[in-house]
């Protein structure tokens, strides 16, 4: 299997590209997510769910140690806040 490439290597696209269609990917998982709790969904087993399915799927594309050096950078990045959402105060 291939190492886990970085966001600017993915297919020979673009960094622009590559934005636009990981804003149309979760633009796409926001909407199946938001689905999901209004349809009663508890967010927390929706979470577990998605983190299985993305690391499956990881997995499946770039082998076990590939994704699980994936996974160990995922502290650091959460730490640093690039998972945090600002609130906005209205």
């Amino acid at each position: 299997m291939s190492e886990l490439p970085e966001t600017h290597d993915i297919d020979g696209k673009t960094d622009q590209a590559l934005e636009d269609e990981r804003h149309a990917a979760l633009a796409y998982l926001d909407e199946a997510w938001n689905e999901a709790v209004y349809d009663g969904l508890d967010e927390d087993c929706l979470a577990q769910a998605a983190l299985f399915t993305a690391i499956r799927s990881m997995v499946a594309t770039y082998g076990e140690e590939a994704a699980a050096g994936f996974a160990e950078r995922l502290a650091g990045r959460i730490r640093a806040g690039e998972y945090t959402v600002p609130f906005n105060r209205q």
